[in-house]
């Protein structure tokens, strides 16, 4: 499938291996600008490992994969991060104690001046910090969840699994990344939730100008409904890829397992 907007992912050759076991196989594909691409696949398929290889928490055994002309393997996530990368995990990674802010502001970290010297001496500038983060947090929930906006203080513990996926999304967002991943956002949610999530991706993926997303996901009803492309994996390679209806076509994607927990 072609894209006028150009590649903005390409995997080149691209091999993991963990001892004996090979998680990526010499695995090339790309990923578009501006798309929603459905990275599908049986368990231990590669699909969480080419994300950690993506954003710097693995290196690659050899191969090549880049964003936007420039080399991925070899950096760190810091480095990923600030070309313009942000993800999600399967399983939630937010702090329940402290407030919708505070989780949603630490995904922008690397970004933000910080220790207790500034915070103390650059009393002024520390206050306009802060103002900024409060805005574009704001900003943030006002496209993917308006009624978070009235408990932006309040501790994360204290609300549903779809609100805290929506959370987790924001956090991801917040520094305004050209590439976001979603590793099975519907995890732990029920299908009206699910439903409801995909409509809220699909509403920051509108908003947000030039964001391209690659998901991760098992629930087939997601994947038709939210990506304009697919490619599914098996034993690391690439078994297929196209639009939802083709690869559902595909016997050879037909005859592979696509339920199960994801691989890590």
């Amino acid at each position: 499938m072609m894209n006028d907007n150009g590649v903005l992912v390409q995997a080149h050759d691209l091999t993991m291996r963990f001892g004996g076991l090979v998680a990526l196989d010499r695995l090339d594909m790309q990923v578009f600008k501006g798309e929603v691409l459905g990275l599908l696949g049986p368990n231990g398929s590669g699909k969480t490992t080419f994300f950690n290889v993506l954003t710097g928490l693995y290196r690659a055994s050899s191969g090549h994969v880049t964003l936007d002309g420039q080399e991925v393997v070899g950096k760190s996530p810091q480095e990923v991060y600030r070309m313009g990368v942000a993800r999600t995990f399967q399983r939630s990674r937010l702090s329940l104690s402290l407030t919708v802010f505070d989780n949603i502001v630490i995904g922008d970290y690397q970004n933000m001046h910080r220790g207790i010297v500034f915070n103390l001496l650059r009393r002024r500038a520390f206050r306009q910090e802060y103002e900024r983060y409060v805005e574009k947090v704001r900003a943030l929930l006002k496209i993917f969840s308006p009624a978070l906006l009235d408990h932006l203080f309040e501790a994360v513990g204290t609300f549903t699994m779809i609100d805290r996926r929506r959370i987790e999304v924001c956090r991801a967002l917040i520094g305004d990344p050209s590439l976001l991943l979603l590793d099975e956002p519907s995890a732990g949610m029920t299908h009206d939730e699910t439903a409801e999530l995909m409509s809220d991706i699909l509403q920051v993926r509108e908003k947000v100008t030039g964001l391209t997303v690659i998901l991760i996901e098992h629930e087939m009803n997601v994947i038709e409904r939210i990506t304009d492309r697919c490619v599914v994996l098996n034993f690391g390679q690439k078994i297929s890829e196209g639009t939802y209806a083709q690869i559902t076509a595909d016997p050879i994607v037909q005859t592979a397992y696509l339920g199960g927990e994801d691989d890590q």
